[in-house]
């Protein structure tokens, strides 16, 4: 499952509880993800997923559920 995986990914960059995020947990607000950290997570999905993620569906991406949502949509 799509969001098993990010979910997992998540907490091991940004080092937060996997069971404290969900689909609605925002990547900035809830879980302290800077520029950096949303990077270096696209390029592991993108790596993972054998997907590209253009520059500008970076910005929309503002949710976990957003990032699999965008995945689901993409693969």
């Amino acid at each position: 499952m799509v969001f098993e995986t990010v979910k997992k990914m998540i907490a091991k960059q940004l080092k937060v509880d996997e069971a404290s995020i969900t689909a609605e947990s925002r990547l900035v607000e809830d879980l302290k993800a800077d520029s950096a950290n949303v990077m270096v997570m696209i390029m592991d999905l993108e790596d993972n997923y054998g997907i590209i993620v253009e520059d500008d569906q970076i910005m929309k991406l503002k949710t976990v559920g957003d990032v699999v949502a965008y995945i689901e949509a993409n693969q």
